[in-house]
């Protein structure tokens, strides 16, 4: 075989390889679910199909801090402000920070002299972490002594949550191997009983009773991080810590809302029990553990079944139990100045 021949034939094989792999890309859906994004499984089999409920825009505006009633210290389950918005609607004033905005994501020693350096008023701080991180942050803030960034806060949501069930679109941004490395993890994903990694952070589990509480055309199992079990548990000395940190602030109420690991909801129940037992009796906060328990069988998709987080659904039922929470300290909200 002449040399040119023989390298036409290896450039036209390589070539319809390169276009068989960019048209498997065009037509793998594009990711929208935390975890099917870094999974690189299909959205096809695990993108939620329940319409999310709207909310009118004024709702999901902060509140200057110097107007707050509320502030609102959290990570990646209040970006959207979606469970705020519950409150806003009623006629609270929150305003709302993140942990990532925080030196070494830590409340220190002078956390009430930083709030009044800020302006704020109001007479509730609601500190919300998820499980997984909740440990950390707590041995931050025991060894915290000065808060060392200034008050910054957003009045439009850090993230916006779909609005709609996304359709479909050619995937064009995704590099050429996305669909065929999708495809070999979807595949895998879907033999029947398995327990898979996809990628280095996304697990596949099979959830019991799954298609009753997820709306994903693979319901019988979902995406959980794989953070949640690589963080361990929380215990009862982080109970003790949260106490001491509202002894030693005591210019405002605090309340504590720490939101389960999708993984302890719906696959390890009894993750953190002790911790969730001493917090249930601790009135340090809502009980979020045994409230996500019961509503992941009353509300389809309460987390999403392609992300780590709580569905918009979710939030709201989250928002509902914690405005009930507000009004034993906060009976009405402040009348506005006119």
């Amino acid at each position: 075989m002449k040399p040119a021949k023989l390298w036409l034939q290896v450039f036209t094989a390589g070539f319809v390889v390169i276009v068989a792999m960019l048209i498997v890309t065009l037509y793998t859906p594009i990711a929208y679910g935390d975890l099917a994004r870094i999974g690189q499984v299909s959205e096809h089999e695990f993108g939620w199909h329940l319409e999310p409920p709207h909310i009118e825009r004024q709702y999901l505006r902060a509140s200057p801090v110097t107007e707050a009633d509320i502030l609102v210290i959290g990570d990646s389950f209040s970006m959207t402000y979606r469970w705020q918005s519950v409150l806003t609607r009623q006629g609270y004033r929150v305003t709302t920070i993140y942990w990532g905005q925080l030196t070494g994501e830590a409340l220190c020693d002078d956390f009430d002299e930083w709030l009044d350096k800020a302006g704020f008023r109001g007479k509730l701080v609601i500190i919300e972490s998820v499980e997984r991180l909740l440990n950390e942050r707590l041995q931050s803030t025991q060894k915290c002594a000065k808060m060392q960034n200034p008050f910054e806060a957003r009045i439009e949501p850090f993230f916006e949550s779909p609005e709609h069930v996304p359709g479909f679109a050619l995937n064009w941004k995704a590099k050429l191997t996305a669909g065929y490395i999708t495809y070999q993890n979807t595949r895998a994903a879907k033999e029947p009983g398995a327990t898979t990694l996809a990628g280095k952070a996304t697990w596949v589990r099979p959830v019991a009773d799954g298609c009753s509480m997820f709306s994903h055309l693979l319901c019988d199992k979902a995406l959980f991080f794989k953070d949640d079990d690589d963080n361990g548990e929380l215990t009862v000395e982080n109970v003790a810590q949260m106490h001491a940190f509202n002894k030693a602030h005591p210019a405002r109420s605090i309340m504590w809302m720490v939101i389960p690991n999708k993984t302890t909801t719906y696959v390890q129940l009894d993750h953190s029990k002790d911790f969730v037992t001493a917090f249930a009796q601790s009135g340090l906060g809502p009980d979020l553990f045994s409230f996500a328990k019961e509503q992941k069988r009353k509300i389809r998709d309460f987390y999403f079944p392609n992300d780590t987080h709580l569905s918009m659904h979710g939030q709201l039922a989250v928002g509902e139990l914690i405005l009930d929470k507000v009004r034993k300290i906060i009976p009405q909200p402040p009348a506005k100045a006119s």
